[in-house]
């Protein structure tokens, strides 16, 4: 199976649904933007630049991109974590319930879809960096162009981000991160893997999240430089709570499946094989990942289970 390679370059056709405004939610990362200002003399920029340990550890990164292979690792269908799994799930999901969920649903409450809105837009320019250098560490100079492109158009004439102009200019809306630059590499996804209060991932997308954090994120840099008794992490905190505001018009999906967490497993990677080949996996990929390709799989017997849990819980699938 081959897959767009770091080296060549060549690039996956993406799927054009995402550029549909009811369908951004799916693509984008909400986020909030902060300017980052370092005092640094002309002087003396190259020599802190070196000592940089971000900066040491980003060109280990390149370094390790110009020298993997290119052939993406077929995805994975089994869940041997699923005891664990199925109680972190639980977990996260009495907190959400107890905390989150409402924290968020107030934050709709107060805020009109305009407003909110704007502020996912301001979100997702403000962390455009992540995907500029993932696209960097996959060899991929015209997406990172693109996005670099977006970014500074949004930053200025979107008014710090707030608007997006750049999609009515045409600026395709990129979301990537070192997950996907994991899969691209060649290293293949793992166990599918719950983390308490983070939610899915696998063994190989759970490094996303510190990479990520400390190298790219603006707003873990912030947090990082800046320190206000705590409120430093205030922008992080309003990030977590528009993207869970933005799940909640999806939670009738979620409630109408007969098994939420193997609902919530496979919508998860699912998407993030869609990410992986830029929204346009191979048939064969697809196959597998449903299970069409293997030799036991019986849609009857599918069927016959979702019927019997329908009868069982007549009022949740009256709601499908």
């Amino acid at each position: 199976m081959r897959a767009p390679c770091i080296l060549s370059g060549a690039i996956a056709a993406r799927d054009p649904t995402h550029r549909r405004p009811e369908n951004r939610a799916k693509y984008k990362t909400l986020q909030y933007t902060y300017a980052l200002s370092y005092p640094v003399s002309p002087g003396s920029l190259m020599p802190s630049l070196l000592q940089s340990p971000r900066l040491r550890w980003f060109a280990t990164l390149i370094a390790v991109a110009l020298l993997t292979g290119c052939t993406i690792a077929k995805p994975r269908t089994d869940d041997p974590l699923e005891k664990y799994n199925r109680k972190a799930y639980q977990f996260n999901d009495a907190v959400d319930q107890a905390v989150i969920r409402p924290v968020a649903a107030g934050y709709r409450k107060i805020t009109n879809p305009p407003v909110r809105r704007s502020v996912s837009d301001f979100f997702t320019n403000i962390r455009m960096p992540i995907t500029v250098a993932n696209d960097l560490l996959q060899a991929r100079p015209k997406q990172a162009l693109q996005s670099t492109g977006r970014f500074l158009v949004n930053l200025t004439l979107g008014m710090g981000g707030f608007l997006d102009p750049a999609s009515k200019f045409g600026i395709p809306l990129e979301d990537n991160d070192f997950g996907v630059t994991l899969a691209r590499w060649g290293l293949p996804d793992g166990d599918y893997l719950v983390l308490p209060l983070l939610g899915p991932s696998t063994v190989r997308d759970m490094w996303r999240m510190p990479v990520d954090s400390y190298f790219f994120d603006p707003l873990s840099l912030y947090a990082d430089n800046h320190h206000y008794n705590g409120l430093q992490y205030l922008p992080q905190a309003i990030y977590l709570i528009t993207l869970r505001s933005r799940a909640i018009d999806a939670e009738n999906f979620l409630k109408s499946a007969y098994d939420p967490y193997v609902f919530m497993r496979d919508a998860y990677r699912q998407q993030r094989l869609y990410r992986i080949y830029d929204g346009s996996p191979p048939a064969a990929v697809i196959q597998q990942m449903q299970g069409l390709d293997d030799d036991n799989f019986d849609p009857e017997e599918l069927l016959d289970q979702q019927h019997q849990w329908e009868k069982a819980h007549p009022k949740q699938a009256t709601q499908q």
